[in-house]
């Protein structure tokens, strides 16, 4: 399945990355002087609800990822991991109340009450 991002550009990864969350990634990336890391979503087993995300920059290329450019950012997905992900958004927010990544899953039927994991 591909799914286009908010730039127009048709990815395989199934997961959207806003402006503003791949601007972020590629600012921490240029603050790094590291343009050979890819950001990478992964669900793990994990948290009182089951699953948890890990977000993290990745220098490795791993047997079936799905790979998809967005401003500049290689956002890359495990095979495991692409079915709990397929049509979610990963965004970035800076508010007074709340700073960071966010990802919004249609898949998640579920949250703890912390937000740390899902179902």
């Amino acid at each position: 399945m591909t799914v286009s991002n908010e730039s127009g550009t048709a990815t395989s990864t199934g997961v959207i990355l806003t402006d503003a969350a791949a601007a972020k990634a590629k600012a921490l990336l240029d603050q790094e002087g590291r343009d050979d890391l890819s950001l990478r979503i992964a669900v793990q087993p994990g948290g009182c609800a089951g699953l948890r995300y890990q977000l993290f920059f990745d220098d490795r290329s791993l047997d079936g990822d799905v790979t998809g450019d967005f401003g500049g950012v290689t956002l890359a997905v495990d095979r495991m991991s692409a079915p709990y992900v397929q049509g979610a958004t990963i965004d970035f927010v800076d508010t007074i109340e709340k700073q960071g990544f966010t990802i919004d899953n249609p898949n998640a039927t579920g949250s703890c009450a912390c937000g740390d994991s899902f179902n």
